[in-house]
């Protein structure tokens, strides 16, 4: 294989430099008079960069048409982009008591989702079944408020009876809490677990549960109760109160979890209720929508006959989709979404260098992992061992930052905070192992990552020759994805079966093959046995001990017990319980006291991530500000977001600090890369902007995406020799370039093809196609290797981007259209008609004027804040037409300058000084004035070709000509985007063959925000020939409708 592609490299190479030759011989025959054509070009491409641009992605919220109630508490912002659309006008009338309202016990935006949510019931769906209503507002806005306010209002309508489903049964005493604070504890709230099974005994009130209880059945007395069954018996089939889903986000999966079947089944069961889900994380992606079947997104009369159909054309046009999706369901009224302002919150990433001592057990580590590679067969075992192998790496990565994390705690103690730290594992199931391996006693702390190496299997060889391999050990499940594929039904296609060569198969080899194996399996446990003894400590009891045990620290997960150091030194395992108390009161007493400042350091896990508020609260007596250090990032955006909203919540003293700890290790990007991956997404789906979410500053370690299989591609092609990359390998590696190839060709060979001499059928692993398999397997690299490969691929990864940015292939999520411009104007508007569910909405196409020129007075006023020796004004070397160009160039970041000229005002791209000097000459404020004035003029309708040289070609030839034109037109599709987002896509992709919309945002000089997809010029004749054709549609059956029921009423008339 080495001689074939050593032979194919050099052949290519001698090809290419054949080429080369040829080019640059052609190059020499160039004629020199294209060079002033050339710069021109150059100019022009400068002036016609888009006008797009980021803004602020927050604006600061205030209901835009509910008038009642009193401000919120604290500072409440929404996206710019959800700000630009505006919500349905208010046709509902309240009932809550003039006293609630006055009073502020529910904020003006607390009532103003409670008006659209009761408004949004009113409406019945094309499938008979009641609209629902999204309340997405952000941890610590007050959600609980909301959803007791929606009860309130329902039950004084006469509504007695309401469900509200929730993650825990404790939280039942926040619901408690809500209807109190809004003055409403007349509403009984019963807890579901307290009922007994069949029970239907309570008439009226609110029936709590959690979702798990929906699934629950009881087998007593012979005969099958279920909870559902008691639950659908207690509200009765007419059932028309409120369902409240509240963290609806846990029902995700709907199809592929008893759970999320049991939430669409109750839905669907009594078709009457009024649904409201309630969570920050309700749509972290497409697919977890699929249990918000009341929506009216998908179904009859809208663009999608299934979810599946919304699915696959949601996740199919991106991030861009998904924001429509927010957008579109805000202005038709059935989602709000708002959140608690980030002003006076730091985020920061800590990037955590390695020790020697450390990377020495990593790359022992990696090393071991290496040889049990060659032990284990695939399909269930592979399955097995790469899940264990992401699981051992993976303690590690958090091990290596335990120290700095805990020195960084320290200096911000010192300064009068206090510390919040943010894990998943708390390593207890290890901890456990080994108390039961030494009868009930513990006398050191235990390793985590000791217990999660790969088990090696048994083997067994029968008769026929065929190895079988075992594997005793069950699969550990603590939500992380392992690599096993689905298991095939034939014998050849088993992977857990391994052919010998039967050839030279004879019974004494068979006795020796199996002491071979047998001698190998004991070398390699021996070896593991050695490390494990070098293995850093379980992460949490280490944590506790260095911050002084459990008197100096407030643990809110969900273990039973823990190792502490006694004050004589020794060790042992003792219990988390209390006299009296369950786990789950035990963290609620650990949260008083960390609140009440008997501790400074409180740790949680998953299991206090949803519903324990931990912000520095004004009624509590500890209120330092809260530094919220994230050791280990959660497997999902749904725990992450959960997570960071325990600290920033509304009535806080100070807003938090975040900090990210992420060690030197690439391959502990991976994780970040999970997370950063779901946070785009849910920002873009639940507020309407993939950047409101990052400003958790996580986004750059997001490569689960198209350039990040690109770049795998790359350097898979690369590094097997099949193509030579135009990224240089990085720089530093041991032994130079063709090391560096030579090593990752080994570890690429040895983690996606196996090969025993003695096996005849080999086995293919086919991750190199898959991002999040590359991620994996690099954890098993040496510390230097895994951080070299890893740096060969973000090269790649930016480079990829780099190179369809400038192609203007790269979606760069919702833009703003000539940002910091005032001058924006709406010349027309074109209003089409859309099919909807069941109202039909309305689609605007817009003609929008941007004057983007600078005058001179504003230029030279700009002039007289400038100080450096090479700001100021420039006229061109060279004559344009009869006057030379000019320009204001203004000192930018390092060595570039900021450039503005009259007719585009501030220019994309900066200028080098250097170039700046080889066209240009300083000249000053009173020689450059008449050529400012008179370009500006000009250009008002004049392109920069009839300015340089008197006359266009274009324009000549009848055609449009709008180089460097001071005025630019632009098309732009506002309103219910969702349901014509196909059929435009369909149009634009078949015109310019990308199937990009990109959507911007404005604000024009009259003041009015719009949103929407900017139509490329080419496309807007075609465009409207489609919305007039779906305006006819929607007339047409409106016609059918209004005769339909016209003709009904003659009859009953008749009748």
């Amino acid at each position: 294989i080495s001689a074939i592609i050593t032979e194919t490299t050099k052949y290519y190479s001698q090809m290419l430099a054949v080429v080369i030759t040829l080019l640059k011989s052609l190059w020499c025959f160039q004629p020199q008079t294209t060079q002033a054509a050339t710069e021109e070009e150059e100019e022009a491409e400068e002036e016609e960069a888009e006008e797009l641009g980021h803004v602020d992605t927050y604006a600061e919220y205030k209901p835009s048409k509910s008038t009642i109630g009193i401000s919120h508490p604290d500072i409440v912002v929404e996206t710019n982009t959800l700000s630009s659309v505006p919500p349905p006008d208010i046709t509902y009338t309240l009932s809550i008591p003039e006293s609630t309202i006055k009073n502020g016990l529910l904020s003006a935006l607390q009532l103003e989702a409670i008006i659209y949510a009761c408004q949004q019931h009113e409406v019945i769906l094309q499938n008979k079944q009641r609209a629902g209503f999204l309340i997405g507002d952000g941890a610590g806005v007050g959600k609980g408020r909301t959803v007791a306010g929606i009860i309130l209002e329902n039950y004084l309508k006469g509504r007695k009876k309401a469900l509200w489903f929730s993650i825990s049964n404790d939280l039942k005493f926040d619901a408690e809490r809500d209807l109190k604070d809004i003055d409403a504890p007349n509403i009984p709230v019963h807890a579901l677990n307290k009922i007994k099974y069949g029970d239907t005994a309570t008439s009226e009130g609110v029936l709590f549960a959690t979702y798990s209880a929906l699934i629950g059945e009881s087998q007593a007395g012979g005969q099958l109760r279920t909870r559902i069954k008691q639950i659908l018996d207690w509200c009765k089939p007419e059932f028309d109160g409120v369902i409240i889903f509240d963290e609806c986000h846990k029902a995700k999966n709907a199809t592929s979890t008893k759970m999320g079947k049991a939430v669409l089944d109750l839905q669907s069961k009594l078709p009457h209720a009024r649904v409201v889900y309630a969570s920050a994380t309700g749509a972290s992606e497409p697919k977890n929508m699929i249990y918000m079947s009341r929506l009216g997104i998908w179904g009859e009369g809208t663009p999608f006959r299934t979810f599946d159909d919304f699915l696959h054309s949601i996740e199919k046009r991106g991030v861009g989709a998904m924001e429509i999706v927010a957008m579109d369901m805000k202005v038709s009224g059935m989602y709000i979404a708002r959140q608690l302002s980030f002003s006076g919150v730091s985020f920061r990433i800590e990037e955590i260098g390695l020790d020697s001592d450390f990377k020495e057990v990593y790359n022992k580590a990696a090393k071991l992992a290496a040889d049990e590679l060659g032990m284990v067969s695939r399909k269930s075992l592979w399955g097995q061992f790469w899940s264990s192998h992401q699981r051992f790496f993976k303690y590690l990565c958090i091990a290596a930052k335990v120290r700095s994390l805990v020195e960084l705690a320290q200096k911000e103690l010192e300064a009068g905070k206090c510390i919040v730290i943010g894990l998943q594992s708390t390593g207890e199931s290890r901890t456990r192992e080994v108390l039961d391996e030494n009868d009930g006693h513990l006398d050191r702390f235990v390793s985590a990552a000791e217990g999660r190496q790969p088990k090696v299997p048994k083997h067994s060889v029968d008769n026929s020759g065929v190895i079988n391999i075992t594997d005793d050990s069950s699969s550990d499940s603590d939500g992380i994805d392992t690599d096993s594929n689905s298991s095939p039904d034939s014998l050849l296609d088993n992977d857990d079966v391994i052919f010998v060569n039967q050839t030279s198969y004879q019974t004494g080899r068979h006795h020796f093959f199996f002491s071979r194996i047998e001698e190998m399996k004991q070398d390699l446990l021996n070896k593991i046995a050695e490390l494990g003894k070098e293995l850093p400590l379980n992460t949490l009891d280490e944590l506790i001990d260095k911050f002084g045990g459990p008197d100096k620290v407030s643990e809110m997960t969900g273990r039973k017990g823990r190792v502490v150091r006694r004050p004589d030194g020794t060790v042992r395992y003792e219990s988390r319980a209390e006299q009296g108390l369950t786990i789950d009161h035990i963290n609620l007493k650990e949260k008083d006291r960390f609140m009440s400042g008997e501790k400074l350091v409180a740790i949680i896990s998953e299991a206090a991530s949803s519903g324990i508020s931990l912000q520095a609260d004004k009624r509590v007596k500890n209120q330092r500000r809260r530094v919220h250090m994230t050791l280990e990032l959660p497997w999902s955006a749904d725990r992450a977001i959960q997570q960071f909203g325990r600290t920033h919540r509304s009535n806080q003293v100070t807003a938090p600090e975040y900090i990210f700890l992420i060690s030197e290790l690439a391959g502990e990007r991976r994780f970040a890369s999970i997370v950063a991956k779901r946070l785009e997404s849910l920002g873009a789906l639940t507020h309407g902007d993939r950047r409101a979410t990052e400003s958790r500053d996580l986004s750059r370690y997001n490569f689960e995406n198209k350039y990040g299989t690109k770049a795998l591609d790359k350097i898979t092609k690369a590094i097997l020799g099949f193509i030579d990359n135009k990224v240089p390998p990085p720089k530093g590696y041991p032994g130079g370039d063709a090391m560096f190839f030579r090593g990752m060709f080994i570890f690429w060979f040895s983690v996606s093809r196996e090969y025993h001499q003695q096996m005849k059928v080999v086995c293919t692993d086919r991750f190199l196609s898959l991002i999040t398999k590359f991620l994996n397997r690099i954890l098993g690299l040496e510390v230097h290797k895994q951080n070299h490969l890893f740096q060969y691929f973000t090269d790649n990864f930016d480079y990829l981007i780099e190179k369809d940015k400038k192609e203007g292939k790269y979606d760069m999520g919702i833009l703003d259209l000539a940002p910091g411009n005032d001058e924006i104007y709406e010349e027309t508007q074109e209003t089409f008609l859309t099919a909807g569910n069941p109202q039909d909405g309305q689609v605007v196409l817009y003609k929008i004027s941007v004057d983007r020129g600078m005058p001179w007075d504003e230029a030279y006023k700009k002039s007289l804040n400038l100080s450096g020796h090479d700001e100021g004004f420039y006229l061109s070397v060279k004559l344009r037409g009869n006057y030379p160009c000019v320009l204001l160039a203004e000192q930018g970041r390092g060595k570039n300058f900021v450039v503005y000229k009259p007719n585009i005002g501030k220019q994309t791209h900066p200028e080098s000084l250097e170039k700046l000097h080889q066209k240009y000459r300083k000249v000053t404020p009173e020689e450059a004035r008449d050529c400012w004035e008179n370009q500006f003029t000009f250009s008002f309708k004049k392109c920069s070709h009839a300015n340089w040289n008197g006359k266009c070609k274009k324009i000549e030839e009848g055609q449009e000509c709008l180089q460097g034109m001071r005025l630019r037109q632009y098309h732009m599709l506002c309103g219910a985007l969702l349901r014509v987002w196909k059929r435009v896509s369909d149009v634009v992709s078949d015109i310019t063959n990308s199937s990009i919309l990109q959507i911007v945002r404005l604000k024009t000089k009259q003041h009015n925000k719009q949103v929407g997809i900017k139509i490329p010029e080419t496309c807007v004749p075609r465009v409207r020939d489609e919305l007039l054709q779906m305006d006819d549609e929607v007339k047409k059956r409106r016609k059918e409708k209004e005769q339909a029921a016209e003709n009904e009423r003659k009859r009953k008339n008749e009748y």
